[in-house]
């Protein structure tokens, strides 16, 4: 019986005892193989030109010289087929929202299960992206129903201009005050879109807007 080729995996961190504990799990999964490691993004660059082009790198945000954000722009310039999935020490918002912008297909803790290494894996292979259980609620079901004719269209439809517009403010790195200064609104009113948006969506944190947004083609990465 023929064996399909391994997924091949790049890793981009600059602490080597993660690095290498992320490589002997990742290698554990069967479907996967790790291609080359790297101990920031001009390392990586470096690897990328020896090694070759990897399906997938799980890339850490914070690195010396170039950092995940600077890494993941080149990517998508240079290696548009190669998928990120951003790596986090923390759940800090706008450090996610500034790698989605960048290309990451998803994001992980770096403290997460094994299993949720799989399973994020699995998803950006076989899905193109994944969220994880951060981002909730309509997202995932718009994400999960995006094969259906006219559904993310739907979904926008039911947004009105100014909805709109605040979206788009909330993809930047715009703190909620300075988006009420550049809609003329006070930030009352701003939050008041942010929670009418959270409950209409059924969402729950900016990054799970800023998902929206971009899988309803409302703002492009």
């Amino acid at each position: 019986m023929k064996q399909h080729p391994k997924i091949k995996v790049a890793l981009a961190d600059d602490h080597v005892l993660l690095r290498n504990g992320l490589a002997a799990v990742v290698g554990s999964f069967g479907d996967y193989a790790v291609l080359f490691q790297a101990d920031n993004g001009k390392h990586f660059q470096q690897q990328i030109k020896e090694h070759g082009e990897p399906d997938i790198v799980l890339m850490d945000i914070n690195m010396p010289e170039m950092d995940g954000y600077a890494t993941s722009q080149w990517l998508k310039e240079h290696y548009p087929l190669v998928q990120v999935i951003a790596l986090s020490m923390y759940d800090n918002e706008n450090a996610i929202i500034k790698m989605f912008k960048a290309g990451a297909k998803g994001y992980i803790l770096k403290d997460s299960e094994p299993p949720e290494l799989k399973r994020a894996l699995d998803s950006v292979r076989e899905k193109g992206f994944y969220y994880s259980e951060m981002v909730t609620g309509r997202l995932i079901h718009t994400i999960n129903k995006m094969d259906e004719a006219n559904a993310p269209k739907n979904e926008v439809n039911g947004l009105n201009d100014r909805e709109v517009e605040f979206l788009r403010h909330a993809c930047t790195e715009m703190t909620y005050k300075e988006i009420a200064e550049k809609m003329f609104l006070s930030p009352r009113t701003i939050d008041g879109y942010r929670d009418a948006l959270f409950e209409k969506l059924e969402l729950k944190t900016r990054v799970g807007l800023v998902m929206y947004a971009i899988k309803n083609g409302i703002v492009n990465v």
